[in-house]
């Protein structure tokens, strides 16, 4: 029995072992230029803790004592608050960020009520890029009350709002880093030691 409990966990043990090289080859785990990397680890934690991509235990001890929180929702997400804002002028049926997907109401301008345009944003990354979003916009067109036809068009307005989508991200990711940067100071025993 001993056996059998040992080999079942050399075998979850390089289970966990592939999967973790795995990761490493597909980028999982981002790798780092030796030469853009300085060799003194002290440089290294400051540029971390400067970019917001570690934290120090005193501070997390600290932070929590103070009543301090970091919690993230939504509207952390770049491309989230991009989509809502661009589409802030039209009814919204469904935004839903756990699923990844806005769905807007049927809007027309206030002197065409035969058509209308219904705009389905959904979510394929949380990274700022072209291929994260996937943008659709159905138009309906109606000669009467029931007789209305709805097509699926990639036009000009896709464009336009993928465009728009990105741009307002891309400011919302420059000024989160910029937020998240905070100049590095050494502990005192950091001082000492030099």
């Amino acid at each position: 029995m001993v056996k059998i409990l040992e080999n079942k966990n050399f075998v979850i043990f390089l289970v966990i072992l592939f999967t973790l090289t795995s990761c490493a080859k597909e980028g999982f785990f981002k790798t780092g230029d030796a030469r853009k990397i300085s060799p003194d680890p002290r440089e290294r934690v400051k540029k971390n803790l400067e970019e917001g991509k570690g934290f120090r235990i005193n501070d997390a001890i600290g932070g929590a004592r103070r009543g301090a929180t970091n919690f993230e929702f939504a509207s952390s997400n770049e491309l989230w608050r991009a989509s809502l804002d661009v589409l802030d002028f039209m009814p919204l049926t469904s935004a839903n960020y756990s699923g990844g997907i806005i769905i807007t109401d049927w809007y027309s301008e206030q002197g065409n009520a035969e058509e209308s345009i219904k705009i389905t944003i959904r979510f394929l990354s949380n990274e700022v890029r072209s291929d994260a979003i996937d943008v659709d916009i159905f138009y309906k067109k109606c000669i009467a009350t029931n007789n209305c036809k709805i097509n699926k068009q990639d036009g000009q307005l896709k464009k336009e709002i993928t465009k728009q989508i990105l741009a307002k991200a891309a400011i919302y990711q420059k000024q989160s880093k910029d937020k998240n940067f905070k100049p590095y100071r050494m502990s005192t025993s950091e001082n000492e030691r030099e």
